[in-house]
């Protein structure tokens, strides 16, 4: 089945990487409700408060989604420039508990999201 993606490129998306996906960005929308966690390495945090702050409101709204950043359509990853510095977010999935890797990402009831925001040369 084609898609349409968000910057406009046709790809071919399951309805398990639709779900994932849209999991994801509600999850980047809204994390402080979803039971998942924030991780903000120290790297992002020695640039101060208000450029962590930047950083993690343009990972909330991220929306600029190429073949080249999510192969797999799942909105899982993403990478920007902030004041010279290049930014990696990515989001891990896990079982209830955070001890294991979840069975099935595109089951909400199974999985715990893991947002983690930093530098790139910290990845």
């Amino acid at each position: 089945m084609s898609t349409t993606l968000a910057n406009g490129q046709n790809g071919n998306k399951s309805d398990r990487q639709r779900k994932i996906a849209e999991l994801n960005d509600d999850y980047r929308l809204h994390r402080p409700l979803s039971g998942g966690k924030l991780v903000i390495t120290r790297g992002v945090l020695s640039l101060g408060y208000k450029d962590a702050i930047q950083i993690s409101e343009y990972v909330r709204t991220f929306d600029n989604f190429t073949k080249d950043n999510d192969p797999y359509g799942e909105h899982d990853f993403g990478s920007f420039i902030h004041k010279g510095q290049q930014i990696f977010w990515k989001i891990d999935y896990y079982d209830l508990n955070f001890e294991y890797g979840s069975e099935d990402p595109a089951d909400e009831t199974k999985t715990r999201r893991v947002l983690t925001i930093m530098l790139a040369s910290e990845y």
